[in-house]
């Protein structure tokens, strides 16, 4: 219980899941599996949401009935990074609202910091000192030590800020850099379990150390870690933290993810001793890597997991969080437009029939 909570309170309804519902929280009715099948690349079947998603935030911050204004949205520049550690605080701050009626004033009156300044935290507007955010995070009860490595790892990756900047901005805080906890016992025991795959992964994207990417995943769920066990399927919401920490790294062209480079690793290449085939079928492999790009991310996925590392069916779904099902429809909707894709039907002679 953080210092928020009233223990006579009567209990409020929980938290959402961050599944949406029949609509995206403002009345517009939400997308449907329909509206999702438009892809040439064949319908997939539609992802679940991801973690901390913004229809639960939406549906948190417009309950009526509340005092104080509502949580703003994240600032539209916000990194993926930045993201990384700021949606689980947005969420504790959220939780706290619904279960205490925690407002900003009431957490800046608190902590003796203005409520513009947490308005700005909040949304992303402000990239904070650490002395500030570890205020506003012991405050809510969010773990301190992964937040400190996200938001530490975002303000070199993406806010350009000196390391002399984070030390300085981080050594008023300096007894909580002696007691590093350490993570729930489940989610070690589901490290050791996934890493593996996960490196392989971010190593198809990821061109040389793809190790920040995974450390920021594993921060990721340390701070959602209770969210993750309540999701529908955990495996498949750490991946979804992985994919949105993989692809933010990943360069893309066109909107469409650009990993060429891995048509140097692929299963086939290694069994290739002549260097004429050897070259054939690298050429192969780039332009199957650039029609793989084309495809929804399911897809994308299911054919990365069985073309690169030669999955079976059944350990692509364990690896996705995803029914067998759904894996098989995925791959059989990925091969029908890659095979359209590389080898189209040849033209129709003069006089033949349509």
């Amino acid at each position: 219980m953080n210092q928020f909570d009233d223990p006579c309170a009567v209990p409020d309804e929980p938290p959402l899941s961050g599944e949406p519902g029949p609509t995206d929280g403002s009345g517009t009715p939400a997308t449907t599996e329909k509206d999702r099948s438009k892809d040439p690349a064949g319908p997939g079947l539609p992802d679940p949401p991801g973690p901390l998603s913004g229809a639960g935030e939406a549906a948190h911050a417009r309950r009526p009935g509340r005092p104080g204004r509502p949580l703003g949205p994240i600032a539209a520049h916000v990194s993926s990074a930045h993201r990384a550690w700021l949606g689980p605080v947005r969420e504790a701050y959220l939780t706290a609202a619904l279960s205490s009626g925690l407002t900003m004033s009431r957490l800046g009156e608190a902590l003796y910091i203005s409520k513009p300044k947490i308005s700005e935290l909040l949304s992303g507007k402000l990239y904070p000192r650490w002395e500030l955010l570890y205020d506003v995070a012991d405050a809510l009860g969010v773990s301190v030590w992964p937040l400190y490595r996200l938001w530490r790892q975002a303000a070199l990756e993406t806010e350009n800020k000196s390391r002399a900047w984070i030390e300085k901005s981080s050594a008023a805080r300096g007894t909580m850099m002696a007691t590093r906890a350490t993570p729930p016992m489940e989610l070690s025991a589901f490290r050791e379990i996934t890493e593996g795959g996960y490196h392989l992964y971010a190593g198809v994207f990821l061109t040389g150390c793809c190790d920040a990417a995974l450390e920021e995943t594993y921060d990721q769920l340390w701070l959602s870690w209770d969210r993750a066990l309540a999701s529908h399927d955990t495996r498949r919401y750490a991946f979804t933290v992985l994919r949105t920490a993989v692809m933010a790294r990943t360069p893309h062209i066109d909107g469409r993810p650009e990993f060429s480079e891995a048509a140097f690793d692929t299963i086939a290449l290694q069994t290739v001793t002549d260097v004429g085939e050897a070259a054939e079928q690298v050429a192969e492999s780039i332009a199957l890597f650039k029609a793989m790009s084309r495809l929804p991310d399911n897809q994308l996925d299911v054919m990365v997991l069985r073309v690169l590392h030669g999955m079976t069916d059944e350990d692509v779904s364990h690896f996705l969080g995803l029914p067998l099902p759904r894996v098989r429809s995925d791959e059989r909707h990925a091969i029908r437009f890659l095979e359209d894709t590389l080898s189209p039907p040849p033209p129709a002679e003069e006089g033949d029939q349509p």
